[in-house]
């Protein structure tokens, strides 16, 4: 009974802490995500508040990349925590019905914001200033935007890239900032 009990202990210490679960509607939840009325103008009030940056995560029922992204990259205990650290991150079901309202005003049920956004891959975050000069919608007023799976590095490297505003940094481009994170690395590894 014993042996059993340490079995079933060992096992439970090492399922991963952050993984996702899938939701009634049959997307990932993670805890990094947040639960909102979907009105982006009051989830970036929010996430202001907060100290945090706002993204808006796109994603749909069976995507084989959502998956791979929640179970390989979001799950990774650094990414996890930076996630929970620095975002505001709001879920939109690429074909879902409830309401979103847009930075400028227009409200319109998820599978439509998604199709006026012109987004066509899920995942896809898109990133968002911490103040709006206008209003316009959010695909115009976005600061970046990754559009699939991609490995636990690059996104780290996003996530910092735009938590720390290095867009605005004249001509540090995303590649330019990720080959150079990635390039200092490798020399510290070769040391």
């Amino acid at each position: 009974m014993k042996r059993l009990l340490l079995i079933c202990m060992s096992l439970w210490l090492s399922a991963p802490l952050q993984a996702s679960e899938l939701g009634d509607d049959g997307l990932h939840k993670a805890a990094w995500m947040r639960e909102t009325f979907k009105d982006l103008s009051e989830d970036l009030e929010e996430a202001n508040a907060e100290g945090k940056r706002l993204a808006v995560i796109i994603e749909q029922q069976n995507c084989i990349y959502c998956k791979k992204m929640h179970e390989n990259v979001f799950s990774d205990p650094s990414v996890f925590q930076y996630l929970i650290d620095h975002f505001f991150v709001v879920q939109i079901n690429m074909f879902g019905n409830v309401e979103v309202t847009d930075f400028d005003g227009q409200t319109l049920e998820e599978r439509e914001m998604v199709s006026k956004w012109g987004m066509l891959f899920t995942p896809t975050m898109m990133f968002f200033p911490d103040q709006l000069d206008n209003l316009a919608p959010a695909n115009v007023v976005m600061v970046a935007s990754m559009p699939g799976a991609f490995g636990k590095e690059t996104t780290k490297n996003l996530l910092s890239w735009v938590k720390d505003k290095i867009y605005e940094i004249p001509g540090v481009s995303f590649q330019k900032y990720h080959a150079e994170k990635l390039n200092a690395r490798q020399a510290s590894q070769s040391d």
